[in-house]
Parts: C-alpha cells; sequence; structure tokens
C-alpha cells in the first residue's frame, strides 16, 4: 500500500508573512555554511508551521541557492509541509501489522467524524489527518498519534472517542482566558 502525502487540493493564498525577523535570525546563523537546505527549511517551518511559497524565495535571495534546489529538497522530504495544518497531527499508521488489524476500518471511522479526508485539515484548524507507513508500534497496532501521544489497539469508536476528548479539552482550554496561556 503506498501512503500518499500529497495534498491535493488547491492551496490556500500565499499569506503575506509580514514578519521576517524570526527567518532573519535563522538565515544569519546558518550564512556562508555547506549543506544547511534541511536544517533552513526545518527551521523555518518550525517558525511558520509549513513552508509557504514566498519563503523559497527569501531562502534564496540569502542563501544563493536556488528556489529550484529548496523546492526539489522540500518535496522530496516527508517531514515538509507545503501547506498549513492544523494545531494537532492525527498520525494513523497503515505499515502491515497495523493493516492486518484494520487499520483501515480506524481511518475511515476518523474521516468520518472530523468530515475530512486523509491529507486534510479540520474546517477549526484543530486537527490534520495523515496516514503514514510506519510509526514503530507493531505490537500495539492499529495505532495513532495524536501530537506526541500514541494511542494503540484501537478500534474505529476509540479512536474517534479519543479524539472528542481531545476536542472538548482543547474548545475548553480556548474558551477560559484564565487557563489559557
Amino acid at each position: 500500500m503506498r501512503i500518499n502525502r500529497i495534498n491535493k487540493k488547491t492551496p490556500p493564498t500565499d499569506p503575506t508573512v509580514s514578519n521576517f525577523s524570526e527567518i532573519d535570525k535563522l538565515l544569519a546563523e546558518y550564512k556562508g555554511r555547506k549543506g544547511t537546505v534541511i536544517p533552513i527549511l526545518q527551521g523555518v517551518q518550525e517558525i511558520l508551521g509549513y513552508l509557504p511559497p514566498r519563503v523559497f524565495q527569501k531562502i534564496a535571495d540569502n542563501t544563493g541557492i536556488p528556489v529550484s534546489d529548496l523546492y526539489g529538497v522540500a518535496t522530496f522530504y516527508a517531514q515538509f509541509r507545503l501547506h498549513p495544518v492544523g494545531k494537532l497531527m492525527i498520525k494513523v499508521c497503515h505499515g502491515t501489522a497495523c493493516h492486518v488489524q484494520n487499520a483501515s476500518a480506524v481511518s475511515s471511522a476518523i474521516e468520518e467524524a472530523l468530515g475530512v479526508k486523509d491529507g486534510e485539515t479540520t474546517s477549526d484548524g484543530l486537527f490534520t489527518l495523515e496516514s503514514v507507513a510506519c510509526l514503530g508500534c507493531c505490537s500495539l497496532a492499529p495505532v495513532m498519534m495524536i501530537g506526541n501521544d500514541t494511542y494503540g489497539k484501537l478500534t474505529g469508536a476509540e479512536a474517534v472517542k479519543i479524539i472528542k476528548e481531545i476536542r472538548q479539552k482543547e474548545m475548553s482550554t480556548t474558551s477560559d482566558p484564565v487557563n489559557n496561556k
């Protein structure tokens, strides 16, 4: 089974990134050094959450690396995102052990509950659903990760229940200004 990681939707209009100060600091840190494409792209993605088209030209202008080379690296490695993602990533494992234990049912239940397909983000921007080849938790199959938390031996209903609990917690945190940081 091949996992498709490319979001086939038309990306939203590139946001205007008005404050490049953090990116400027990052680029200054790597100025004149070789072999910095991946760390620079990782750093920019850490700052912005993804790699918008406009940032490729900024990196190229500051490093002398052609935009085509930067884009080639960003599209080759699955770690890089060219579109905004939700606050929390839901990664459902579809490796062999999870596949045999019916990971497809877990993914289908999540898609139905959230109203999104693989690679899409919920309308509230809270979750992005992504099928992955392996999470390295075969003894817990089928397994999903939400953020840094791992959940195993799931059914579709259990996965949806976990997601609903997380959504409820997130909603109560953002609606409570005293506890919202």
